[in-house]
């Protein structure tokens, strides 16, 4: 990559020299923190329950309680960014990232740690999306861009597999607490490169703050996750659970109405009109769903029903994540070469037959066949990434595609957050304490979120074939010439205001 200098406009404090590869390494360290902690916290849950005295409902708000801030946070820190400065966001979200890293390895009980793993989350979402950007702002060659973008990326999906991995080792030969001290370390390095290496930089127009739109998303994600989690324990006709899905769905309702009519939307519903942007979204969710049940039932299923230590149970996702690490940057160079649609419909064959094989999972299944039905999800998670972000952001007005990838990274992550609260409703998983009786009969309570997984990858592979359509290409010319208009408009207001304050 051509190490190139950022023009000088939208620079606040910038270094003397710029070195755009470590500038883009330091991004990448920001996005192994946040994406690896999605996944690692998988395998040393079953030692948080024993540690903590913890139930299965509480394991899944200790991996959802971080993604819920992220998944709200996303496009909100963003545009925070844009207007306060790029590195001053990214450094303070390294340290409230390690910070609340710092109090997860230190918590006594279950709800002070989802209490940290939020605080985490919050960090988390202030690095993601600002990072991204202070990538677009150091390399202004497109090709530079491109490249570097694409390395970004690709650290994504190699941090989301190798979590497990990592986390097994960490468990095995430290404690469950090392998955969050090792956080430590790469988020101080992170915040010296940070200082040292990235220059300031802000939006070069800044939107204004979409108070109402980002609290009705909290709601709804919170409300909606709370029912799914709680409802295998109170049941679905409990006054509680009734009330957590009434306010979600009201809350949903709230935010498309008050979206339409507010002048700085959080989200600009229009995307949704364009078949591509729309099928990306619901791919994405889809995806992740399947990708974060998958790893969350089977690291339990490993070392509660077939007895394994962190460390084995690790070890066996290493298909996963070989899978998806060799899978994801081929998936990048398909887009580029055929589009879309053929990527998505491979990721699809993954996960379906991934998910047929584990149909029958028992304390008894073959561990060839788990390594088999790993590696080929892993084949489906690596397939999906790239045209995800493709199909949300091309055809898009350049000005509109960083709010377009954002809210695609978003959906990523409901997808995480719905996958999780949805496979323990799903399997219907013993209540409170899991003890030996109930790990046996938890192999065959997972078999309905197989079946699942098989109807979401066919969903999958028919979406893939919707958004790469010449209807669907259609669609997408024209909300980008709708969103062309309205900013030509917009800029038009602007300078003749400005025009009108100078002659006063």
């Amino acid at each position: 990559m051509t190490p190139t200098n950022p023009p000088t406009r939208t620079g606040a404090s910038r270094p003397a020299a710029i070195h755009p590869t470590i500038v883009l390494v330091t991004c990448c360290l920001s996005l192994l923190l946040v994406m690896m902690d999605v996944t690692i916290v998988n395998v040393a849950l079953p030692s948080i329950r024993v540690a903590l005295h913890g139930s299965f409902s509480t394991l899944q708000w200790v991996v959802d309680g971080y993604t819920l801030m992220v998944a709200s946070l996303l496009v909100l820190m963003g545009a925070i960014a844009d207007r306060v400065g790029r590195r001053r966001v990214f450094v303070a979200g390294i340290a409230v990232f390690c910070g609340g890293s710092m109090l997860c390895a230190l918590s006594g009980s279950i709800p002070f740690l989802v209490f940290a793993r939020m605080l985490q989350g919050i960090g988390g979402a202030m690095l993601n999306p600002v990072a991204l950007s202070i990538i677009a702002n150091v390399f202004t060659d497109p090709r530079a861009r491109a490249q570097a973008i694409g390395i970004w990326g690709g650290t994504s999906g190699v941090a989301l597999a190798l979590g497990p991995v990592v986390g097994g080792i960490l468990v095995h030969w430290v404690s469950w607490q090392a998955v969050f001290w090792v956080n430590v370390p790469i988020g101080i390095i992170g915040i010296f490169l940070s200082l040292r290496f990235i220059p300031e930089s802000h939006g070069p127009r800044t939107r204004s703050f979409d108070g109402p739109g980002q609290l009705l998303v909290m709601v709804t994600l919170a409300m909606l996750t709370a029912a799914l989690i709680e409802a295998r324990d109170l049941g679905w006709g409990n006054p509680v659970i009734v009330g957590f899905l009434s306010l979600g769905v009201l809350a949903m309702i709230g935010f498309v109405i008050v979206e339409q009519r507010s002048p700085a939307p959080l989200v600009d519903l229009r995307f949704f009109h364009a078949l591509p942007f729309s099928g990306a979204i619901v791919t994405a969710i889809l995806a992740f769903a399947v990708f974060s049940a998958f790893l969350f039932l089977n690291t339990l299923y490993l070392q509660g029903s077939r007895g394994m230590s962190a460390l084995h149970a690790g070890l066996c996702t290493l298909p996963f994540a070989v899978c998806s690490s060799i899978c994801s940057p081929l998936s990048g160079r398909l887009v580029g070469q055929v589009g879309a649609r053929l990527p998505l419909l491979v990721s699809a064959a993954g996960f379906g037959v991934s998910a047929l094989l584990l149909t029958d999972l028992s304390d008894a299944t073959p561990l060839a066949v788990l390594l088999v039905a790993y590696g080929l999800c892993g084949c489906g998670f690596g397939m999906c990434n790239a045209p995800i972000t493709n199909a949300a952001v091309s055809g898009m007005p350049r000005t509109q595609a960083g709010v377009a990838a954002a809210l695609a990274s978003t959906s990523r992550q409901i997808g995480v957050l719905l996958g999780i609260a949805l496979s323990g409703t799903m399997t219907g998983a013993p209540t409170g304490q899991i003890g030996a009786v109930q790990w046996a009969a938890f192999a065959r309570a997972t078999h309905a979120v197989w079946w699942a997984m098989l109807v979401a990858a066919i969903l999958i592979g028919v979406i893939g074939i919707v958004v790469t359509s010449a209807r669907a290409r259609a669609s997408t010319k024209a909300v980008a010439a709708v969103l062309a208009g309205a900013e030509a408009g917009d800029m038009a207001g602007r300078g003749m205001a400005g025009g009108a304050s100078r002659r006063a």
